[in-house]
């Protein structure tokens, strides 16, 4: 069985390779990246890397040749080439290859879903699902990392604003579920859907984490979406990026991330880290 994983010298990327080390032969790991020479200075030596970006499918075609599983990372959303062509490039390269199974990272509750956010994500779906090829979809909830702003304003006793109100977030560390989708990859019979998070919780319970852990005296105050889009644009951003931030604060408001699933634990084989030792983890990295 050979195994590929895509935009591998991500965070992401980096924490799922050495998973799957533990049980499988470097030379039948390939990490596809667009930077050779970065690649092979940060991942495991042994793996083989092939050079090809999501931009260009014909590159994509050769880098999957022989590949039998591709573990699908999404890609950062706002650049030149949209993420729907850029993700469509992937899917079809995979086609051309006679890839078997795909794990792709995709959105909490992702055929639900109505944000912004999510809309590459249930696209993305749709050409796996039809495309044929077997899959699974890893429908990450939030990576705590996601909120360092809030951390470091919070460890250094600093007041910080959010407009997601009660809404609740299923917060993990990006290691678990990086670890979680290596271990998807080496089952033979996955699932097609895993709703992959944390404990939902509200911003002010992650204040009150972060509490704990710093001791220190601070407030995270519920605003108006007004109030906060101001107080993006008082920090420095420009209007545009501060109503993407809104409509990410909005997406968490009306519950988006609020998922209820072991799904994450389960893969595991053990529970998640707690939210006070997550946030420890964070911010003595």
């Amino acid at each position: 069985m050979k195994y590929a994983i895509s935009a591998a010298t991500g965070h992401f990327g980096q924490i799922a390779i050495p998973e799957l080390l533990k049980n499988i032969n470097a030379s039948d790991i390939t990490a596809i990246v667009r930077n050779t020479e970065k690649a092979e200075k940060i991942l495991p030596a042994g793996i083989n890397i092939k050079q090809a970006d999501y931009t260009d499918k014909n590159d994509l075609v050769e880098a999957l040749k022989g590949i039998d599983k591709l573990l699908f990372i999404s890609s950062v959303p706002g650049g030149e080439i949209p993420r729907e062509t850029q993700h469509r490039n992937v899917v079809e390269a995979a086609k051309e290859s006679g890839i078997n199974y795909i794990a792709y990272t995709s959105f909490a509750k992702a055929d639900n879903a109505k944000s912004a956010l999510s809309s590459d994500h249930k696209a993305t779906e749709k050409m796996i699902k039809e495309s044929g090829i077997k899959y699974s979809f890893l429908r990450n909830a939030w990576y705590l990392e996601n909120e360092m702003s809030y951390l470091k304003a919070g460890a250094a006793g600093q007041d910080a604003v959010y407009a997601a109100g009660e809404g609740k977030i299923g917060f993990a560390l990006e290691r678990e579920y990086a670890v979680g989708a290596a271990k998807v990859m080496e089952l033979d019979n996955a699932k097609d859907v895993y709703e992959f998070a944390g404990k939902p919780v509200t911003y002010a319970e992650l204040g009150q984490a972060v509490k704990k852990v710093t001791g220190k005296s601070f407030e995270f105050k519920s605003v108006s979406d007004d109030e906060y889009r101001q107080s993006m644009i008082n920090s420095g951003f420009d209007e545009d990026t501060a109503d993407i931030f809104v409509g990410m604060q909005e997406m968490m408001r009306d519950n988006e991330l609020n998922v209820v699933s072991t799904d994450l634990p389960d893969i595991l084989g053990h529970e998640l880290t707690t939210l006070p030792d997550a946030v420890k983890e964070i911010l003595n990295r």
